[in-house]
């Protein structure tokens, strides 16, 4: 019995290591990118038939294998259950922080971006077009708000980017045409890059918007008397 009992142990144990491993099939189906949210991402991909995620910076983060179609991603302390119908996607496993809201991620096509990385590269209309998408999906969205994208411009200004922080300024301009703020930001870009006439007219919109800007007043002001 001891020796039947052994075997029956080592033959569970074999297919227990067997069932551990992921398909081909199942490999080639998840790998791909995910849209985490509006303008994020998160990678699947498999090293040695091992599920492996790189997401805000991190690379290699293993996700550990519960079932066939779930994976447990210590980094954001969630079960991830691949879906592969209507189309493949990512849903997380309910649990009460979710206060019943359904997660879910959906797989990106080949060769789609997000607002960043079309704007990463130097593709300003593309980047345009998907923060507007944004801002019509969800005015609210915490990556399209003012104040950040400002503040990202001055951070370009700071790195002496000025490309960078013309475009991203005259995005904002497009998200926010009623702000006054925004045409001065944008204002200030130009005038970093000694581009007076554009300076001068972004400042005069600012104005247009909101006579009381005092920065704006003064730039314009200043410009104009020379």
């Amino acid at each position: 019995m001891k020796t039947r009992g052994s075997l029956f142990l080592i033959i569970l144990i074999l297919f227990s290591c067997t069932s551990q491993k992921n398909s081909e099939t199942f490999m080639k189906a998840t790998s791909g990118r995910y849209l985490f949210n509006a303008n994020e991402v998160l990678e699947i991909y498999f090293t040695d038939a091992v599920m492996l995620a790189k997401w805000r910076g991190n690379d290699a983060i293993e996700l550990l294998r519960v079932d066939d179609s779930s994976f447990y991603m210590k980094a954001l302390n969630e079960k991830m259950v691949f879906v592969s119908q209507p189309k493949m996607h990512i849903e997380l496993a309910p649990k009460t922080e979710h206060d019943g809201i359904l997660y879910h991620f959906r797989k990106m096509e080949k060769g789609e971006k997000t607002p960043d990385e079309h704007f990463k590269e130097k593709e300003y209309n593309k980047a345009l077009e998907g923060f507007l998408k944004i801002q019509k999906e969800d005015s609210l969205n915490p990556y399209i708000r003012e104040n950040r994208i400002n503040s990202l411009g001055y951070t370009f200004i700071r790195k002496q980017e000025l490309d960078f922080a013309i475009e991203i300024l005259k995005i904002n301009a497009a998200l926010y045409p009623e702000s006054s703020n925004v045409f001065d930001s944008l204002g200030d870009a130009y005038l970093k890059n000694k581009d007076t006439l554009n300076a001068q007219e972004n400042y005069k919109k600012a104005l247009d918007i909101n006579p009381e800007n005092r920065t704006s007043k003064k730039a314009y002001e200043k410009l104009t008397s020379k």
